[in-house]
Formats: C-alpha cells, structure tokens, sequence
C-alpha cells in the first residue's frame, strides 16, 4: 500500500475510537467466550517515556493503530495493534510493526514482546514474517488458553 504513513496519534480521537470499536468486534466475534480477550490499555501506560499510541493512515485516511507500553527495563509490549480489513496484506501493518518497533527502541526495549489470539491468523503470519516466534505466556495471559504470546529480540 503506498503512501502509509504512520505516526503519533490520540487514542480519544473519533478515527481511532471507531478503530478500536471495530477491533473489539472483531477479536468478540472470532472469540466469544467468556474471559477470553484482553482489550485492555491505560493511557497513563502510553505516556511518553513510558510508551506511544501511534497512527497509519493512507491518503488522510487512518487505516491502523497500535500501541507499545514498556513492561520493565528490558521488555516492551505491543497493545491494540489493529489494521482494517480492507487495508490488509498492502504494508501498512508491516509499516506499523516497524514504528512500534523503533518506538520500542527508543524507549530502551531490548525485546518486544506481544499477546494475540491463535484465531487471529492475518495477525500471527504479519508477526511470524516480521520475526517474532512465539514464547510463554506472560503477566495476565499466563493460563489464557486461547492466547498465544510472541517475541522478537531488538538489534
């Protein structure tokens, strides 16, 4: 897809809030039962120093969002990392990826570290391609049964 650009965003702008909307329909609907999705992220986490919330967007359109929180003086995650169906599979999750990454760096992660669903195969491919492998399950998704959780050494 040409043209993404990704940059940092307003988790309360109307765009992202309906961004979000859609995320948490889609992981309800591939996963409906009970206690079996994660849709939580505190701004405070996003802060900077601590973290971004950051934007794609594709001729003035956002297309994606993604957030990265730093876990500890090692680690990193990435939170509600979303594209839209019809954006998919044309680069702007992989240019979304690759922003939270840096941001990651910037903030003195070593290693990115993520939760997604084992039903959320376009996410786990776009992740796997990008060279993340998959770990044990950490803080909250520990006993998640239909967690899987990755990582990917920061150079």
């Amino acid at each position: 897809m040409a043209g993404v650009i990704v940059q940092k965003g307003s988790v309360g702008s109307p765009a992202v809030q309906a961004l979000i909307s859609a995320l948490d329909a889609e992981i309800t609907e591939r996963y409906p039962e009970e206690n079996a999705n994660f849709f939580g992220l505190d701004v405070g986490e996003i802060t900077p120093g601590r973290g971004a919330f950051l934007v794609a967007t594709v001729d003035g359109e956002v297309v994606g969002c993604g957030a990265v929180r730093r876990l500890d003086g090692t680690d990193a995650e990435i939170k509600r990392m979303y594209v839209t169906p019809s954006s998919r599979g044309h680069g702007a999750g992989r240019a979304l990826l690759a922003a939270l990454e840096g941001e990651a760096r910037s903030l003195g992660a070593t290693r990115l570290v993520l939760e997604t669903g084992k039903r959320l195969f376009e996410a786990v491919a776009l992740y796997k391609r990008a060279g993340f492998t998959i770990i044990p399950p950490f803080n909250e998704y520990v006993g998640a049964r239909l967690s899987l959780c990755m990582g990917k050494e920061l150079r």
